[in-house]
């Protein structure tokens, strides 16, 4: 394969320098000239030369921008090598508000809290400093209260271009829906079930 053009190279060095993912516009800053037909056809160099010399990274669309990511396949050799830091996992009451914000967006605390049944001050702010949710408008209602929504950092780590790439509602009710074991008389086997 070819070596790769400076532009390419350029987009390459960033990507790798980034920790986050990077917009068109700003590789586009890389290069004055470059357009952004230029830039995507960097990408699709870089892309190809990765694939083609089988490399244990790729570069991922997500979050509105492009990153470079480990593959899927060496992620377990990654957490076994300790090599990523990883933050305290998120508690099931932060993980219900952050789902609420996600498919309600925006939505307001006491929304959430009508849905939770419980006090979400907390949680929020917990949710803001790890930059999970922000502040993205105002209400129409009483005291214009705070609304919420998701972050870019969300998106990323879920691995989402946008919020619609979300599963739909009723996907996770089947997904969610509690099996059952029923013996099957004749054969004496287990089997599941979904109820329903």
């Amino acid at each position: 394969m070819n070596p790769l053009p400076p532009l390419s190279q350029f987009i390459e060095a960033a990507l790798f320098a980034s920790n986050r993912p990077l917009t068109l516009d700003e590789l586009e800053g890389l290069e004055p000239d470059a357009t952004s037909a230029d830039i995507r056809t960097a990408l699709d160099q870089l892309r190809e030369q990765y694939d083609f010399a089988g490399h244990a990274v790729e570069i991922v669309e997500l979050a509105g921008g492009y990153q470079i990511l480990t593959r899927a396949a060496f992620a377990a050799a990654v957490e076994r090598a300790h090599a990523m830091q990883r933050q305290p996992r998120l508690s099931p009451a932060t993980l219900e508000t952050l789902a609420t914000i996600a498919y309600r967006q925006p939505v307001g605390r006491a929304e959430i809290e009508e849905i939770r049944g419980v006090n979400a001050g907390g949680v929020l702010r917990t949710l803001q400093e790890r930059g999970l949710i922000e502040v993205i408008g105002r209400g129409e209602g009483l005291g214009r209260p705070l609304l919420y929504g998701t972050t870019p950092l969300f998106l990323e780590l879920l691995g989402l271009r946008d919020i619609a790439d979300l599963p739909r509602v009723e996907e996770l009710t089947i997904a969610l829906r509690p099996h059952q074991l029923q013996v099957d008389d004749e054969a004496g086997t287990l089997a599941s079930v979904e109820e329903g």
